[in-house]
């Protein structure tokens, strides 16, 4: 069983193997929708109404994108934004974006029951996180992490934390189209079971009882969210990808 990537990366990956001629429209489609019933774009320049998944690519091939990379900001750390303001509030409430490269467009996801509406807005070009930058980060947080959660004593109050953390190396495959780098997929998996830890972790309060050890607990994860969340960036942002 291959893990469920965010919309946004699975647009990311899949419409910029759709751009650089790598895949077919079918697969594309198939691919981004997954378990959704439909995905839709609303506010391309140039639309005169709601467009469709593929003929909101062909519309952004004919902006000039080169290629489509996500954004998975949150409040302090808008990674993978570069403004404006309209697009960064959008994408800090929806926890997730895309920026078509050279075409100066964003999309913002919004899921309405089984369908997602894209909200197109103006992007302005982005500074991301170097693949190998945010995986030596990911790795460090992940060690560091680990260490301050065991003088918390995780396996008393979250023990599935404890197992995932000692059980790194087992993570579901995931599933990426021709293109992608080899080195960015394996990355992406590491930042997504990077954020399920984090989610574990903070799903209740488990043995925490004092708003101290809450405080404590948050401290130690917060590192370890911040480095999947660039991880993951970085490994659906083909502008940094190297050379293919």
């Amino acid at each position: 069983m291959t893990t469920v990537l965010p919309a946004s990366a699975r647009l990311a990956w899949w419409g910029t193997a759709w751009l650089r001629g790598h895949v077919v429209t079918d697969l594309v489609v198939d691919a981004v929708l997954g378990d959704d019933a439909t995905h839709a774009v609303a506010g391309l320049p140039g639309a005169a109404s709601t467009d469709t998944l593929v003929a909101a690519l062909g519309r952004l091939r004919l902006a000039g994108a080169s290629a489509l990379g996500a954004a998975f900001p949150t409040e302090g750390d808008p990674v993978g934004l570069g403004g404006p303001a309209a697009f960064n509030a959008d994408a800090l409430e929806a926890g997730e974006a895309i920026v078509a490269a050279d075409a100066g467009v964003g999309l913002v996801p919004h899921r309405t029951g089984a369908a997602v509406i894209w909200t197109a807005h103006p992007a302005a070009r982005r500074q991301l996180p170097d693949v190998g930058e945010a995986d030596r980060l990911l790795r460090s947080a992940l060690i560091d992490s680990a260490n301050s959660l065991a003088a918390l004593e995780v396996a008393r109050w979250r023990p599935e934390v404890a197992d995932e953390l000692l059980n790194l190396r087992h993570r579901a495959p995931v599933g990426a189209p021709a293109g992608v780098p080899p080195r960015c997929v394996e990355l992406a998996s590491r930042g997504l079971q990077a954020i399920g830890i984090v989610d574990l972790a903070l799903e209740d309060d488990g043995g925490a009882v004092t708003a101290a050890e809450t405080a404590a607990r948050e401290a130690a994860l917060r590192p370890l969210a911040r480095a999947g969340r660039r991880a993951l960036v970085a490994a659906c942002s083909p502008e940094v990808w190297p050379p293919e």
